[in-house]
């Protein structure tokens, strides 16, 4: 990354060439740093609270003042006020203005209100924590008091409260520390309780970005979307015996926390411009759920895979400031794969979480020319009588005034009826949503729909809430359906009804669209760090939409499947409230490394974990692994690392040391010699432009658990020797930490390539701790 210097020069012109006009308004977040009051706020009382919230308000007008000339400008032109941890404001300026206030010294960053996309009954099984039925028995859980204590926190859509997921039974008084409160809005018969402990709504920065709120579903924290509820239960959820989609996937849907409480911040709306979450939102979300008191962040949002600096980039000064307050914030790592370099929320003090699959799943059979070829699908109706339906390529039945390439999609309105009335009509994957592709059929008449995968999707097949008879299939398993197609005058064939299959062979693998490393901010740090269950997770859901969320779906279901890097997410944050729970004391890294070191990296095959196209992920597609909650109790050394390490980190990065004591809040000068970005003690190790004359890096392990000797394991990279000194550890108590070097040497330039990877184990016989490594050679 540049300095901060150049990095404000740049944004300066950025900022002007962005605007067609001067004179035109645009909402931008105007960053300040850390509060220096911010460590005192919980041993305040209300009064005082918010004369400083006042007075920290005042400062911000009189601040933009100095720009705009006028104290009553400034007030007018600020909508949001970050008072409480997080200092700075969100306001309406034209480039010029922001641009000016960009250039003062009490001015971190200003950066664009950018707006961010949105990214079960089986799950807790699959991952070893839940009984037979799915319900929370398991010894684990039993161990962390399934998560009793802790408070999580999500931002997304909000929350429907009426679901059985967010009931109070047996759970006594809300918690004493708990600072938050329940905004019902305009929704006079939105509820908390003993379980959902707060709610809260954000809404300006929407607004600013051009969202229209025309009703008063906007202006609560219900959930009008489904996401939200579907996160938040996920991560916390109580446990609810017969949960199911349509009869199907039947179990006890529950939270990875069950016991914990649960707080929801609605940040996400209806999307506008192609973003439902802006980050003047998030950010007042995140300030306002440090002080309410939250253990866990979950945030299934984020950007669609274009990098920006720290700085300028909400969502990581929002976690960073709930990091330094001792809160664990997890993050979903994007929608954008399989290509590589897609992750979003890069920062190394988030935990970034892909998608996986899960053991479970519910096969719709599409029969033809004598072959059965399996689909998934969560189809509610099926197929009249067993006599076959005939059949049509999407691409043959385009109608007047559409593109054969539409048609090949089944955009809306691309089919033409008098072609595919009665039939079973097969569309490619791609552009519009599986289920919209679906209504296209229906709407012009079909019977039923194959989906069939195109070349990037490969083996991931999705099981949705079709509004027809419908499957999804493989990519390979498509090419001979549309061969049939192509070669026969009158094809014909049928879709079966689904059913729910589970123990599922290979599993998990890597979805197609969970975003894909390497970091293109920092390819030192690994991203993503974990892989949990994402896709067909079946969780609590509003009642205000349809499950496959469109307006002419009129079902209305208490649960839902989902898929996506957002499913993940919850998953993991759900398990770092178990850990929570068991070791209060823990810092966020090292829940994140007790989560990472303990991570499988083979399937339920005992084979590496592969991606879509049934060949190894890589640790550029799983991270350090699929988590293993059981294992993450009890990892026996963590990596541990606090603000001031991750500060140092920023000054690796050349940041300015006086702009790094504003983020910290608290005076900070950067080491005479700065450290090097692979040294920052990560849980998984990155080393950047090897060559045969070598590089080193250092770890520090802390030991948790019982005193003990612990040796080095290392498997090796293709072309790449790796040397660890010392090669054995010896602890004599908890607590106690020892440093060590990794030494790595290029031997064969050919066989390491671009990148190779291997992985450090350290192990006592009993417990494994084991680092994913990754080596990328010089040209």
């Amino acid at each position: 990354m540049a300095s901060l210097g150049a990095a404000a020069a740049f944004l300066l012109c950025a900022l002007l060439l962005v605007q067609p006009s001067a004179a035109q308004k645009r909402s931008y977040v105007v960053y300040l740093g850390e509060h220096a009051h911010g460590s005192q706020l919980h041993d305040l009382a209300a009064v005082d609270l918010a004369a400083l919230e006042e007075k920290a308000a005042d400062s911000h007008s009189e601040l933009l003042a100095t720009v705009l000339g006028d104290k009553a400008k400034a007030q007018d032109a600020i909508f949001y006020s970050y008072t409480k941890h997080i200092n700075g404001f969100a306001a309406n300026l034209d480039a010029a203005e922001a641009a000016e206030i960009a250039r003062l010294p009490e001015v971190v960053s200003v950066f664009p209100n950018r707006g961010h996309q949105l990214h079960t009954t089986r799950s807790w099984q699959f991952v070893g924590l839940a009984g037979p039925d799915g319900a929370p028995r398991g010894a684990s859980w039993r161990k962390a008091k399934f998560g009793e204590g802790v408070i999580i926190g999500n931002l997304d859509t909000g929350v429907w409260p009426e679901s059985d997921s967010f009931r109070d039974h047996g759970l006594g008084p809300v918690p004493k520390s708990w600072k938050g409160t329940c905004d019902k809005g305009k929704d006079e018969n939105f509820h908390c309780n003993g379980k959902l402990i707060g709610a809260r709504y954000f809404n300006k920065g929407y607004i600013s970005g051009g969202g229209e709120l025309d009703g008063s579903e906007y202006y609560t924290p219900r959930d009008s979307e489904g996401h939200g509820t579907h996160t938040l239960s996920t991560a916390g959820g109580a446990p609810s015996p017969g949960a199911s989609v349509f009869g199907y996937g039947n179990g006890t849907a529950s939270g990875g926390s069950p016991r914990a409480r649960v707080a929801a911040y609605r940040v996400c709306y209806k999307p506008v411009n192609g973003s439902s979450c802006y980050d003047a939102d998030i950010l007042a979300a995140f300030d306002t759920a440090i002080h309410d008191g939250v253990h866990i962040l979950s945030v299934s949002l984020g950007g669609d895979g274009e990098p920006y600096d720290f700085f300028e980039d909400g969502i990581a000064i929002g976690s960073f400031h709930a990091v330094r307050r001792n809160i664990s914030v997890v993050l979903s790592a994007g929608n954008s794969g399989p290509k590589p370099g897609s992750i979003s929320n890069l920062a190394p003090w988030m935990l970034t979480v892909g998608a996986s699959t899960m053991d479970r799943e519910f096969p719709s059979y599409v029969v033809f020319n004598g072959k059965r070829i399996e689909g998934q699908s969560l189809s509610e109706t099926s197929l009249s009588g067993k006599k076959p339906y005939p059949m049509i390529d999407s691409a043959e039945a385009v109608a007047a005034g559409k593109a054969p390439e539409e048609a090949q999609i089944c955009l809306p309105g691309s089919l033409d009826p008098k072609k595919v009335r009665g039939k079973i009509v097969v569309c490619l994957r791609g552009s519009n949503a599986r289920v919209a592709k679906g209504l296209t059929v229906l709407q012009a008449g079909g019977a039923g729909m194959v989906l069939a995968n195109d070349d990037t999707s490969g083996n991931e097949v999705i099981a949705d809430a079709h509004v027809l008879p419908a499957t999804h299939i493989k990519y390979r398993d498509g090419l001979i359906l549309y061969s049939y197609l192509k070669s026969t005058k009158s094809p014909v064939g049928f879709v079966e009804k689904p059913v729910t299959s589970v123990m599922t062979k290979p599993a998990p693998y890597m979805a197609a669209f969970s975003s894909q490393g390497p970091n293109p901010v920092n390819p030192e740090i690994l991203k993503p760090d974990i892989t949990a269950p994402g896709v067909s997770v079946i969780a609590a859901w509003t009642r205000a939409v349809a499950p496959t969320d469109l307006t002419f779906d009129k079902r209305r279901v208490a649960y839902s499947t989902q898929s996506g890097t957002s499913m993940s997410c919850p998953h993991v944050s759900g398990i770092a409230g178990l850990i929570k729970a068991l070791h209060p004391e823990w810092s966020p890294a090292a829940i994140k490394s007790a989560i990472m070191t303990t991570a499988i990296d083979v399937d339920n095959k005992g084979e590496s974990i592969l991606n879509a196209s049934f060949v190894p992920a890589g640790p550029f597609g799983h991270g350090a692994g699929h988590v293993w909650p059981s294992r993450a109790m009890n990892p026996g050394l963590v990596y541990d690392l606090g603000p001031e390490q991750y500060l140092d980190f920023l000054c690796a990065l050349r940041y300015n040391a006086s702009v790094l004591a504003m983020f910290n809040g608290e005076p900070y000068k950067c080491p005479e010699k700065l450290p090097k970005l692979e040294d920052l003690n990560y849980p998984s190790i990155t080393v950047v432009n090897v060559t045969a004359s070598g590089t080193t890096v250092k770890r520090t392990v802390k030991n948790v658990g019982w005193p003990g000797v612990y040796k080095a394991l290392v498997r090796m990279p293709a072309g790449v020797h790796v040397d660890v000194n010392p090669a054995v550890l010896e602890f004599k108590k908890s607590g106690e930490e020892k440093t060590f070097e990794v030494k790595f040497e290029v031997k064969n330039a050919k066989l390491a390539q671009h990148y190779s990877f291997g992985s450090l184990l350290w192990t006592n016989g009993k417990q494994f701790v084991k680092s994913p490594i990754v080596v990328h050679t010089a040209a």
